[in-house]
Order: structure tokens, then sequence, then C-alpha cells
């Protein structure tokens, strides 16, 4: 009768419940069997997917879209404590934060950079949808390059289209050099670095030759998460 019961045990362990979210297929989502899960990946070329042990962890790594969710997966397996997520796909420190929130109609800016120097890319992301407008990638260049170019881009882009929004950055130095009209980088001319440089001084011709009325606010990171345009790789 032990050992019966002792399989049993065992046996239920082992079904334990699994969610399937699909970030790339015919209909993204989150699927509670493989078998459902697979049917949305099969023949779907750079298909993107992955397991999780809660629906909870599940929804918000969807939310978050997959490289940012697989960043919650790698923090989720150190012990990290997870923060909880509103319908937007926003985090809060504090169950009780009764704070400002951010505005949904918004662009949100951020860049990352593979080393320091290093491979640079940044994007531009529609707050809301967490839909990608723009993205830019360097051979090398700075974070923080990237993080002034990419506002700049912003301004631009709205400026262009004629749309009325706040954009969104989570750095204090590329807010100020913007407003400086200025990239303040110390990465060195160089072979390498000087296509980057040309569209440096472009950006800085730009915000000399061009008045704007287009907001930029600092992202609250600390009470609402990560900033949407975030790349997931800290």
């Amino acid at each position: 009768m032990w050992k019966r019961n002792r399989f049993f045990k065992l046996s239920i362990m082992a079904k334990k419940q699994k969610y399937y979210v699909v970030w790339r297929g015919s209909e993204p989502g989150v699927y509670e069997s493989w078998s459902d899960c697979e049917k949305q990946i099969k023949g779907v070329a750079g298909a993107r997917f992955k397991s999780f042990e809660s629906r909870t962890l599940a929804e918000q790594a969807f939310r978050l879209g997959p490289d940012a969710g697989m960043a919650l997966v790698e923090r989720a397996t150190q012990g990290e404590p997870l923060l909880s997520v509103d319908e937007h796909g926003m985090t809060a420190v504090r169950k009780d934060f009764n704070g400002p929130k951010p505005e949904m109609n918004a662009l949100a800016v951020d860049a990352a950079c593979s080393g320091n120097p290093g491979v640079m890319e940044y994007q531009g992301v529609y707050v809301a949808s967490r839909t990608q407008v723009f993205h830019f990638k360097a051979p090398k260049g700075t974070n923080n390059i990237g993080e002034f170019l990419a506002i700049v881009h912003g301004l631009a882009y709205l400026k262009k289209n004629r749309v009325d929004m706040i954009i969104y950055s989570d750095s204090v130095n590329a807010i100020n050099w913007v407003r400086a009209k200025q990239c303040r980088t110390k990465l060195p001319l160089t072979p390498d670095t000087a296509k980057l440089y040309e569209i440096i001084h472009r950006a800085e011709a730009w915000l000399h030759n061009n008045s704007y009325t287009t907001e930029i606010r600092k992202w609250d990171t600390d009470h609402w998460g990560e900033i949407p345009a975030d790349f997931g790789r800290k």
C-alpha cells in the first residue's frame, strides 16, 4: 500500500500544470497545454515561445514581449521577487502605490549596448500597445549615445508625422544632452565610429534647426517597472 501511494503522489507531481507563452506564432497568447501551443508555432518561421510554472508569470512575460519576458524568467529562477502587473503590463514596486501612472498614449525610447563601447541599438515603442515604432543599430557606440539618439529620433518622427504625444526616456543624461542640443560623449572618433559620429552630428543639427512642442519626461522605473522600450538584457 505504501509503495502504491508513493507512486500515486509521484504521478501527481509529474503532471504539474505548465503554461505556454507564444509571442510569435499563428495566434500569440498564453496556452494551458503543449498541444495548443504547438498548433500556434508549427510551421511559423522564427516562432518565439516558452513554458512557465504559473499563469501569473506567463501572463506577465507575454505582456513584456519575448526579450523582456525571457529576462523575467532569468530573474525568477534566481529567486528575485516578481512585481505585480496591471492590465497595461506596467509594474509597481509597492502594492499600495497610488502615485501618478504613465501616459498610455506616449512614445517610450531606450537603448542597449553589448559592451561599452560595443554594438549599440535603440528603439522607440508605443506605450499602450508595446508596438515598435522605429529601431536603429550601430556596430560600435555607447549606451548614452543610443539614449540620446533615440530621443532625437523620436522628436523628429513625431514632428514629421504631426503626432502630439510625450516621449519617455529613463536616461537623465540623455534628456539633459537633448536639452543642451549636444551629445556630450567621450567616445573617440575613429574609423569604427566615423559613421556613428555623422549620425550624431545630424541629430545635433536637427535640434539646432528645429523647434518642437513635444514634452520629454523621465520614466519612473522605481514605480512603473522597466520602460516599455527596454531590451530586457540587464
